[in-house]
């Protein structure tokens, strides 16, 4: 009883530390429950009505396209540059079809497989024409082909020597099919959206009319900037009262940040061009003497190794091209020239320059057995064969091939950097036997019997060694501007001590408004990926970290000045874009004051206005006026209003001035027939033309999230 009475004493300390206990029990699920959606949330690159997207998912749909490109270029890897744009070219498309589809949906509208066969049996869509199924005769998508190579595709697939190759033309197809399905969903719906905005023949013909009549004016011109800046009184209600009635204009659908930012690029010293110089100079003279050209551009580091193969000028680097075509073969550029776009110091030799296909169409039988002695010994056997007459294809099938035509193309091989020797030998036979010319080629693992076709596009191809070397500074170098740029920036935490104290150091604080996330980066420069994702969870005021960025070669410091949220741009935010409308607005109302009551244009020239004539003005083409700098879409309104011989007495507020016409001629246009169908179709464009921003009204009602600058 007394242990019960002490509980009894103590209950609202029990009540409490019970309560306590609850808590932290429902407390620590709700934070574990709370970290696995912010661990999800970290996983999703973005969102689409309502639908969240992974970044794996993502990843999977750029990998799928990058394939695509790397099989139809012949490219090994993309630059950085390459693949923000594939990123932002995925993300574009992946939206558009989600939105399509979404809206189709809703109307009934699919692709049935039917509609698929009957555009594969046409064979005349463009995307056709990108796959390995165009038959080189009619140059045209051909089914049979597609039939013929699943066929095969299926056979293939055990069989270890061809899988590869037979997968990846098989995902190649997949992708264009997908790619095939979703443009032509996209093409119904836009084509049931175009039959909702029609013509009649009293518009067709009043606005065939507009366009055919041609006038010849007398403009009096008053440009703006005749009024002085300090004649013109600004209040802030004027400025108020402008934002309240163009509000819309100063809508933000998307956040972004203004910032400051300070940025520093290490350059090479002088003592670090000189050690540069040392290298292209052994570089000339190993290329003028006996030194294998690969040996040379290799031991001088040259960002472009020397293969041996002949290309097209259009694939060497531009200040390269610029220069093989004048020179002659056996030539080695006499001083390095340097070339500030990319920052490098350049030597060339020309090798050779001769005249080779652009493509090759062959086929090949390839023979491989147990041992490199049989395979040679069967390749032998098949070769004799073929050339006493024996059907290619017939012997292909026999070995378990197809023996199937086949073109190379120089951009399939141009932009590879390096090649085995294999390779090299197989592009060298390719590109230099005539049509129906055969070879047996000797490899380690086997042979490869390869007959050319087809050669076509005869064009100059040039063998060329080049040492490029950038302009690089050393390791000192960089240290000193490091701690130039260090001490700067822990010397200085604010903002204000930075704008202050930036020209003692030999800095510049730069500024940039609205910056999205989706740029990839700030201020157009290089790996700065993690300071814009640094910007966007920064507060107002922050300064960041140091950056170490560019090509290892910059480095920077961010400032967040403010925060752009989605809604209305705040009165304050755009108040100096307000006062260049309403200064032009104000000086607008001075100068038709100045104007009012004139009566001919006489009259407007005595006011000080500038008289012109201007000759061929039409309803469909707006005026350029050289008297204000300024093209005016409202003069041509103006004219079409007023008849011939007269004076319109309304002053006409333009972009540039103020401006009264007097028309003195008008006539009809040469050459027109009015066409009722024609003239409607062309209405309907001009009305489709307009309702073109359906996809941006569809972006904006389904709340896309692009959060893609968390994870690229």
């Amino acid at each position: 009883m007394a242990a019960l009475g002490s509980i009894r004493k103590r209950g609202v300390t029990l009540i409490i530390i019970v309560a306590l206990g609850l808590f932290a029990f429902i407390a620590g699920d709700m934070f574990r429950g709370c970290e696995y959606f912010e661990g999800q949330k970290r996983q999703q690159v973005g969102e689409v009505l309502g639908e969240k997207v992974s970044v794996q998912d993502f990843q999977k749909l750029i990998e799928e396209y990058q394939d695509v490109i790397k099989m139809t270029q012949g490219r090994d890897n993309l630059t950085e540059e390459e693949m923000n744009n594939l990123r932002d070219q995925v993300w574009s498309t992946f939206v558009n079809n989600k939105l399509i589809k979404a809206e189709a949906e809703k109307l009934g509208l699919t692709v049935t497989d039917k509609e698929m066969q009957d555009i594969l049996k046409e064979g005349t869509n463009p995307l056709l024409m990108q796959s390995p199924f165009v038959n080189q005769q009619t140059g045209r998508f051909d089914l049979s082909l597609l039939t013929k190579f699943q066929s095969e595709y299926k056979k293939a697939a055990g069989d270890p020597q061809f899988r590869e190759q037979y997968e990846r033309i098989n995902n190649f197809w997949l992708f264009l099919e997908k790619t095939l399905r979703d443009q032509t969903l996209a093409m119904k719906y836009q084509a049931l959206l175009s039959h909702c905005l029609i013509s009649n023949p009293i518009s067709a013909k009043m606005a065939y009319d507009a366009n055919m009549t041609e006038s010849e004016i007398e403009l009096a011109s008053l440009a703006y900037s005749t009024v002085n800046d300090n004649d013109v009184k600004i209040e802030d209600a004027d400025l108020k009262a402008y934002y309240d009635a163009h509000k819309e204009e100063f809508r933000q659908y998307v956040e972004t940040r203004d910032i400051k930012y300070i940025t520093y690029q290490v350059k090479a010293s002088q003592g670090d061009r000189t050690e540069l110089m040392k290298v292209m100079q052994t570089a000339i003279k190993g290329l003028q003497g006996d030194e294998a050209p690969a040996e040379v551009v290799r031991k001088a580091q040259s960002q472009l190794l020397y293969t041996g193969i002949p290309v097209r000028s259009q694939a060497l680097p531009r200040d390269i091209a610029a220069q093989v075509d004048s020179m002659a073969v056996g030539q080695v550029t006499a001083t390095p020239f340097e070339t500030t776009s990319d920052n490098t110091l350049n030597v060339i030799k020309l090798i050779a320059k001769t005249q080779l296909p652009d493509s090759v169409e062959y086929r090949q039988i390839q023979v491989f057995d147990a041992s490199p002695e049989v395979a040679r010994t069967k390749a032998d056997s098949i070769y004799k064969a073929l050339q006493a007459g024996a059907n290619f294809d017939t012997l292909a099938v026999k070995y378990g091939q197809t023996g199937q035509k086949q073109w190379l193309t120089s951009s399939m091989y141009e932009n590879s950097s390096n090649f085995d020797g294999d390779t090299k030998t197989l592009l060298t036979t390719l590109n230099s036997l005539g049509v129906n010319e055969m070879k047996n080629l000797e490899f380690a693992t086997g042979n490869l019997i390869v007959q050319v076709t087809d050669r076509r596009a005869m064009t100059t191809k040039y063998d060329v060694a080049v040492v490029k070397h950038a302009i690089d500074f050393t390791k000192n170098t960089y240290s000193d501007a490091y701690n130039k740029f260090s001490q700067y920036v822990s010397e200085n935490q604010t903002l204000e001590e930075l704008e202050k104290n930036a020209a003692k150091f030999g800095f510049q604080v730069l500024e940039r408004k609205d910056l999205a996330n989706t740029e990839h980066g700030i201020a157009g420069i290089r790996n700065t990926n993690e300071a814009l994702r640094w910007v966007f969870g920064a507060k107002k005021g922050n300064v960041s970290q140091l950056y170490e960025c560019g090509n290892n070669d910059q480095m920077l410091v961010v400032i967040l000045t403010d925060i752009n949220p989605v809604g209305y741009r705040s009165f304050e935010n755009v108040k100096d874009m307000l006062k260049a409308e309403v200064l032009k607005e104000k000086k607008g109302e001075m100068l038709a004051a100045k104007l009012n009551g004139v009566t001919s244009i006489a009259a407007a020239k005595q006011k000080g206005a500038t008289v012109t004539t201007v000759p061929q003005v039409t309803f469909s083409a707006p005026v350029f006026v050289q008297a204000t700098g300024a093209s005016e879409p409202a003069i041509s309104g103006a004219v079409a209003a007023t008849a011939q011989g007269k004076f319109n007495p309304q002053v006409i507020k333009g972009n540039g001035g103020v401006y009264m016409v007097q028309v003195t001629k008008k006539s009809q246009r040469e050459g027109g027939v009015f066409n009722q169908t024609t003239a409607e179709q062309q209405q309907r464009q001009m009305a489709m033309q307009a309702a073109g921003r359906f996809m941006q009204e569809l972006y904006l009602k389904a709340e896309v999230v692009d959060n893609r600058y968390l994870f690229f």
